[in-house]
């Protein structure tokens, strides 16, 4: 985990939101030091790398995000309703969740 880099703050300028820290497959990127909330937020996000063999991740994130931009057409939108970040929101104070949580379960909300 790489904390308090400039790197969020430029890759905020491309995203529709603005970013404090960005998991890119093993890495995680922070702008500020992160809390145990933003922690487990990013774990989740590795967590679905590792269940999509890591490629596949970035193909799921992107064409979700797509879809959602055509259906929503607001980017901040189409990113608060991603399958992976509605994984990760929805359990990021959770402090049990990674123990417990099912592989590819974020693909198939209930």
């Amino acid at each position: 985990m790489i904390e308090n880099s400039r790197i969020p703050v430029w890759l905020s300028y491309l995203a529709p939101i603005s970013i404090a820290a960005i998991t890119l497959g093993f890495i995680v990127i922070s702008k500020n030091e992160m809390d145990e909330t933003t922690r487990r937020h990013e774990t989740i996000h590795f967590q679905q790398y590792v269940d999509t063999l890591f490629i596949g991740f970035v193909l799921i994130y992107i064409f979700n995000w797509l879809w959602n931009l055509m259906r929503y057409g607001n980017g901040a939108v189409a990113y608060r309703m991603l399958l992976a970040e509605q994984e990760a929101y929805a359990n990021e104070d959770d402090e049990d969740y990674l123990m417990n949580r099912k592989r590819w379960r974020w693909l198939w909300p209930t």
